[in-house]
C-alpha cells in the first residue's frame, strides 16, 4: 500500500510542474481545440431560432486576423522570455532561473497566444469544410470575440510584466517570496511533523538507529516524504532517525537515516527526492544562498552595485525575523510538552540556525568588507536580529558571532581611518 500524498508532497509536485514551461501551453492548446468542437453542439439545439444570423465571411475574417497575428506574437513573447532568462542568469545568478521560468504572468501570456493561434487555425479549417450550421456559427463568433478580448487583456498585462522580467530587483523579490514560503512552512512544522531529534536522547538515537540507510544517487535532497517513511516504520514496527535535511548534498558515503531494523531499507531511500539542483520549495537555506550570490555579484568590481547588496541585506533581515514574528518558539515548547506528533515513528533534526546565518552573511561580508556602506548595513541587520530575540536564542548567538566576523573582516579591509571609526560605532560587541 502506497503512502498517501501529503500536502507537502502535493505542493512540491505542483511547484515542479510550474517549472516546466511547456505544461501550460499544451493545456491551452488542448482546451482551444475542445472549445471549437463544443461550438458544434449548439447545432443540435433549437438555439438557431432565437439568435441573429451571422455571416460566415465575418467570422472567417476575424479568425484569419487572429491566425496570422498570434503566431508572430507568440514567437515574440517566447524570444522575450528567453532574453529575460539570459538576463537573469547574467545580472543575478543562474540559481534564480527556475523562479523566472515559473512566472505565472509570462507562462499565461505565452499559453494564451499559442492557444489562440491553435483555436483560430482549427476553427478556420472547420469553417472551410462547412462544419458549422447557423447556431454553431453564432457560438463560434461569440467565442472568437471572447478570445480577442482575452488576448488583448493578456497582452496589456504581459507588457507591464515583461518590462520587469529578468531585472535584478524583480529577481530579488521573487527569491525573497519563495524563501518566505519555505520558511513559513518550516516554522509551522519545524521537524516536518516528525519527532524532533532534540526530544530524543543521543543514547536512545543510537539504540533506535543501529542500521544506516545509504543512497547510490548523487545530488541534492529536494524533498523528504515523511509520510512514506512513517508508513514504512509502521509496517515494520521500526523507528527511523532522519539524518539529512532538504538542501544537503547526498553521496553514497553519507547516511540518509538510521533505523533499528535491517529490513527493506530501500523503502526509506525511495522516500527521498534527489536531483542535480536544489529547490526553493522545501529548502529555506537555498533562498539565502541565492540572495547572497546576487549580492556578491553586485559587489564585484565589474558591477560595483552596493545598493543591490544593501537591498538584499534588508531582505535577509526580514526573512530571519519571520521566526520572531511567528512566535514559533512558544508553539514548539507546547508541542514538545504534549508529545502529539503527526509522524511518531520518525525523528527529524531541526534546521541549523548557524548555517542559515552562514548562508546569508558570510559571502556578503567577505565581498563587501571594503565597502563601508555594506559593512554598516550588515551590522545594523545583525544588531536588529540580536535585539529582537531572547537572550538564550540561537538567533541571538549566531547574530553576535557573525557581527564580530563581519566587523573583523571590514576592519582589515578598510584603509580610511574615518570609515573604521564609523564601523566601530555601528558594531555592538556587548549585544552578544
Amino acid at each position: 500500500m502506497e503512502a498517501p500524498i501529503t500536502a507537502d508532497k502535493l505542493r512540491f509536485l505542483i511547484y515542479s510542474i510550474k517549472e516546466k514551461l511547456w505544461i501550460k501551453p499544451l493545456g491551452f492548446c488542448l482546451l482551444s481545440i475542445l472549445v471549437v468542437f463544443l461550438a458544434k453542439v449548439a447545432d443540435g439545439t433549437s438555439l438557431a431560432k432565437h439568435i441573429p444570423q451571422i455571416k460566415p465571411d465575418s467570422v472567417e475574417t476575424l479568425l484569419s486576423i487572429m491566425a496570422s497575428s498570434m503566431m508572430v506574437i507568440a514567437t515574440f513573447s517566447a524570444g522575450t522570455m528567453v532574453n529575460a532568462y539570459a538576463s537573469a542568469s547574467q545580472s543575478s545568478t543562474p540559481r534564480s532561473l527556475s523562479l523566472i521560468i515559473s512566472d505565472d504572468v509570462s507562462q499565461n501570456a505565452l499559453s494564451v497566444f499559442i492557444g489562440a493561434f491553435i483555436y483560430s487555425a482549427v476553427a478556420l479549417t472547420a469553417m472551410t469544410q462547412a462544419f458549422f450550421d447557423e447556431a454553431g456559427l453564432f457560438i463560434l463568433f461569440c467565442l472568437t470575440c471572447l478570445a480577442f478580448t482575452v488576448v488583448i487583456l493578456t497582452f496589456i498585462r504581459w507588457v507591464d510584466s515583461v518590462a520587469r522580467l529578468g531585472r535584478v530587483g524583480s529577481t530579488v523579490l521573487k527569491v525573497e517570496k519563495a524563501t518566505q514560503r519555505a520558511i513559513e512552512k518550516r516554522i509551522s512544522s519545524p521537524c516536518l511533523g516528525a519527532v524532533p531529534s532534540t526530544a530524543i536522547s543521543q543514547t536512545k538515537i543510537k539504540e533506535q538507529g543501529a542500521y544506516p540507510v545509504f543512497s547510490q544517487r548523487v545530488g541534492y535532497i529536494q524533498l523528504i516524504d515523511i509520510a512514506r517513511i512513517q508508513q514504512w516504520a509502521s509496517e515494520h514496527t521500526a523507528f527511523v532517525n532522519v539524518n539529512m535535511l532538504p538542501g544537503e548534498f547526498v553521496t553514497p558515503d553519507k547516511v540518509l537515516a538510521y533505523v533499528n531494523k535491517k529490513d527493506d531499507l530501500e523503502g526509506i531511500e525511495k522516500a527521498y527526492t534527489i536531483s542535480e539542483e536544489r529547490s526553493f520549495e522545501a529548502d529555506p537555506r537555498f533562498g539565502f544562498v541565492v540572495l547572497a550570490e546576487i549580492a556578491s555579484r553586485a559587489l564585484s568590481s565589474a558591477i560595483n552595485d552596493h545598493g543591490t547588496a544593501i537591498s538584499i541585506i534588508s531582505s535577509v533581515t526580514r526573512l530571519l525575523l519571520l521566526w520572531k514574528t511567528s512566535e514559533c518558539k512558544q508553539e514548539d515548547e507546547q508541542l514538545n510538552k504534549n508529545e502529539n506528533y503527526q509522524y511518531d515513528r520518525v525523528s527529524v533534526p531541526e534546521i541549523s540556525i548557524y548555517d542559515l546565518f552562514d548562508d546569508a552573511y558570510t559571502s556578503i561580508s567577505r565581498d563587501g568588507a571594503a565597502n563601508i556602506e555594506v559593512a554598516i548595513h550588515i551590522q545594523k541587520s545583525l544588531n536588529a536580529i540580536t535585539n529582537c530575540f531572547d537572550k538564550d536564542s540561537e538567533f541571538k548567538d549566531s547574530a553576535a558571532t557573525f557581527a564580530k566576523q563581519s566587523f573583523e573582516r571590514s576592519k582589515q579591509a578598510l584603509v580610511f581611518s574615518d570609515d573604521v571609526d564609523r564601523l566601530k560605532k555601528s558594531y555592538n560587541p556587548s549585544s552578544g
